[in-house]
């Protein structure tokens, strides 16, 4: 597959409303309607990794680097999908439910079936860099019922026309779909929140590492890797601390299990100590201050 870059068109416009924009339209997600079962709360944002590819080699993204996170095309299967989907609604969630992960969510061949299974669960949201999506398949994924389609565009303003075309063409809501502007260069981090993905990626204005910050990733939030390995958070690109597996446990015994107990502990006490997290400069305090607080009382810090 050959790969697109993320090329610096000339557009001196101010990134920074549209990351705003973003964490609080997220933050809206995560910390409001808070659910519980068992006596502990619920992640409110579960992110699967449907499939181990990307058509693009972001410089800013641990893909740009094989040697770090080659293309395995791996993919997700059906019956890991339809085993999460039944788990999820005996718990009653009602968080969001991510397509986007370690790499391209549209390259996946079941990308409908997916997301009409899962919609029946709980909001699904896609984040795609638009490169394959066509109006059929906009208009397959608007009738499977997702909630939101959010589309990274990071080759410049012009394909603003380009994407407001395809939503015209499919004849779907407007507001189905989330237009981003991704298409800065590395003086404006790219145009994201830009995190050194646990130590992978050293470009832009990184902030520094510090062993002895709070982070509440884990307290609010999963990921699912295309084999089911559940990870603590998106950052850990390297895949080095699994919680477990959802094809051979229960996603909630996973949720409350030593595992993650254990670093969810450390982080509200801003310990980073054991890798990935010892690694990594991201901001973790963005979302789930609500999750923090109710894990802080439980855990009695």
């Amino acid at each position: 597959m050959e790969k697109i870059g993320h090329n610096k068109p000339p557009v001196p416009l101010d990134p920074k409303d549209t990351i705003k924009k973003n964490i609080k339209r997220r933050k809206a997600i995560v910390d409001e309607g808070i659910k519980f079962y068992e006596g502990v709360p619920l992640p409110s944002w579960i992110e699967l990794s449907l499939i181990d590819v990307c058509n693009r080699s972001c410089v800013f993204c641990p893909k740009s680097d094989d040697s770090i996170a080659p293309d395995t095309y791996q993919k997700m299967s059906r019956d890991l999908i339809d085993k999460l989907s039944k788990e999820l609604k005996k718990i009653n969630y009602s968080g969001s439910i991510a397509l986007c992960g370690y790499g391209e969510p549209l390259l996946h061949k079941d990308i409908e079936y997916i997301t009409s299974k899962l919609s029946k669960v709980s909001n699904v949201e896609i984040v795609t860099n638009g490169d394959v999506l066509n109006p059929k398949m906009l208009k397959k994924i608007y009738n499977s019922k997702a909630g939101r389609c959010l589309i990274s565009m990071y080759d410049g303003p012009e394909q603003i026309d380009k994407f407001k075309k395809i939503i015209s063409q499919a004849k779907i809501p407007e507001d189905f779909v989330i237009l981003r502007d991704r298409w800065y260069d590395d003086s404006q981090n790219f145009g994201v929140k830009l995190t050194n993905r646990t130590g992978t990626v050293k470009m832009g204005n990184q902030l520094s590492n510090s062993v002895h910050t709070t982070c509440y990733y884990p307290s609010y939030q999963l990921l699912i890797d295309w084999n089911g390995d559940v990870f603590l958070c998106p950052q850990d690109w390297q895949r080095r601390r699994a919680m477990g597996n959802i094809m051979q446990e229960n996603i909630i015994d996973i949720w409350k299990g030593k595992s993650i107990t254990k670093f969810r502990k450390n982080l509200l006490k801003g310990n980073r100590c054991e890798k990935p997290c010892t690694d990594c400069n991201a901001d973790g305090t963005l979302l789930g201050q609500n999750h923090s607080k109710i894990w802080r009382s439980i855990y009695k810090i």
